[in-house]
């Protein structure tokens, strides 16, 4: 009943977040004297504060019109080239002046953690002026109907592995956070089938490959309880009148609320911060906090049998590392991987993934050469900052890419002789 509560009290709450919204705008109008002094400043604002504090977050957009490249501007269209019940594939499609060099062909994978695939807009935006990209836009749980079936970590593994074989084996994979376990898995089966389109390299950014090394907050909750622990306290049945009636999930208030609370005392910096700005009529910090709130507070939930399934397989039993990770019955062999270069990044600072966790993948795939392999810590970074703010886009996203050029099979990088199979075969 607490996912109906919860409900509610939302429906319960919209006339009084309406009523501070007509008031914030009551008290910013400019004929409205008292919004030329502090005092109406300060009503405004905490009208505002409000209403930002009880709203539901709707799904933002990737919102990408154009991007520069050496010759200047070129227009941006979204297009979906590949649709599945619980993800759609999206495909950022530049407008390329003729004989233009389009770059290295990225899939990005986002994380399916609670958060809508928008939380990655800064890491598409750095990627787009040198590169041709594509993100997984995970579907919203409680928005996909019960007849449309389970959703779980082998479906994740599938839903990869098809977008790979659709986009070819020129493309480069970059797992952000939780799937960087999914698509180790998914690009170690392609590898061990001879498959023609497994990636020329795979990124792992602040990834739990092993959990055990660095265990974080969030480590030591998955081993202090049992699964059953899990699905009796935070899987929920979706209430109506939502598409996916019924269906258990996992919700993604309860995700935002554990994330929050492991930093709460910054959140509120912020939102006093934010106060403080509007007061002081500081338009610029301002904005800059409700587009990132905007972001962050949007959320989505997990099938229950997706969430149950990652926390045994990944944080509880650590399967991967064990090298007792099974996807539908068959074992993932990491040391399957000869062809695919690794590429691993890390926050120094990350207290989501610690560090070493996602390095643990070297480890892993030991037939990968030396010299297809690197691994970079990025200094002074949270998890977020892996992927996101001005250290990636000036530090990290440059790596990736000269990394992905390296290894770009259309420069003529050699396969395995004989190891991999031709469409027709596979």
């Amino acid at each position: 009943m607490f996912y109906q509560w919860y409900e509610l009290s939302h429906a319960a709450i919209m006339p009084w977040r309406a009523a501070a919204d007509a008031m914030r705008l009551a008290y910013q109008n400019p004929f409205n004297p008292l919004s030329h002094t502090t005092m109406g400043r300060a009503v405004a604002a905490g009208f505002e504060v409000f209403e930002r504090s009880t709203r539901r977050y709707a799904k933002p957009e990737f919102g990408f019109t154009e991007t520069k490249i050496n010759s200047g501007p070129v227009a941006v269209t979204e297009e979906i080239v590949w649709s599945r019940p619980f993800c759609d594939l999206r495909h950022f499609k530049r407008d390329l002046p003729e004989g233009a060099h389009a770059g290295p062909k990225i899939l990005v994978v986002a994380p399916m953690s609670g958060h809508h695939a928008t939380l990655l807009r800064g890491t598409v935006e750095a990627l787009l002026p040198k590169a041709d990209v594509y993100i997984t836009d995970w579907v919203d749980a409680r928005r996909v109907p019960v007849v449309e079936g389970a959703f779980n970590l082998d479906d994740f593994i599938d839903y990869t592995i098809e977008m790979l074989q659709l986009l070819g084996p020129d493309v480069h994979v970059m797992a952000v956070c939780q799937p960087a376990v999914p698509v180790l898995a998914a690009v170690a089966l392609m590898e061990e089938d001879g498959d023609q389109h497994a990636p020329a390299s795979m990124t792992l950014m602040g990834g739990p490959i092993d959990t055990r090394r660095t265990p974080t907050a969030v480590n030591d909750l998955a081993m202090e309880h049992p699964i059953d622990w899990f699905y009796d306290n935070v899987i929920m049945p979706v209430p109506w009148p939502h598409e996916g009636f019924m269906r258990e999930v996992y919700p993604g208030f309860l995700q935002l609320s554990g994330f929050m609370s492991m930093n709460l005392d910054k959140h509120m910096s912020a939102q006093k911060d934010f106060f403080f700005h509007l007061v002081q009529n500081d338009g610029e910090p301002a904005e800059k906090h409700r587009e990132f709130y905007d972001e962050y507070l949007a959320v989505m939930d997990l099938t229950a049998e997706f969430y149950l399934q990652t926390v045994e397989t990944v944080f509880i039993r650590q399967a991967l590392p064990k090298g007792e990770m099974t996807h539908r019955g068959r074992p993932v062999r990491p040391e399957a991987i000869r062809d695919v270069a690794l590429l691993t990044i890390e926050g120094e600072n990350d207290d989501i993934s610690g560090v070493g966790q996602t390095q643990a993948a070297h480890d892993l795939c030991t037939g990968i050469p030396e010299d297809m392999r690197h691994h970079y810590l990025q200094p002074k970074v949270g998890h977020y900052g892996v992927f996101n703010g001005s250290r990636y886009r000036a530090e990290i996203a440059p790596r990736i890419l000269d990394f992905m050029r390296t290894h770009d099979t259309r420069d003529g990088r050699k396969r395995t002789p004989g190891k991999r199979k031709t469409t027709s075969e596979t």
